[in-house]
């Protein structure tokens, strides 16, 4: 019984940090968008929204290139 427990308690601290995880990746991403924003001297989602497609594949280098660097801060070396 107290292999049962243990196993269990395992599966619901990897599904807690799973979702501490998520909460933390996106109010990080939502960040990293606000400050990209504030840097640059256009509105990116007015432009976006325009049609602007070189506008929208900048934003998602930034968003991959963040990926990016949070995987390999979590892989190591």
């Amino acid at each position: 019984m107290d292999k049962v427990y243990s196993t269990l308690m395992n599966y619901l601290l990897s599904i807690g940090w799973g979702v501490v995880g998520a909460l933390t990746m996106s109010l990080s991403l939502g960040l990293l968008i606000k400050i990209f924003d504030w840097m640059t001297p256009i509105d990116e989602w007015k432009e976006i929204e325009k049609g602007n497609v070189c506008v929208a594949i900048i934003l998602a280098a930034v968003i991959l290139a963040f990926g990016i660097v949070i995987g390999c801060a979590i892989h190591g070396s």
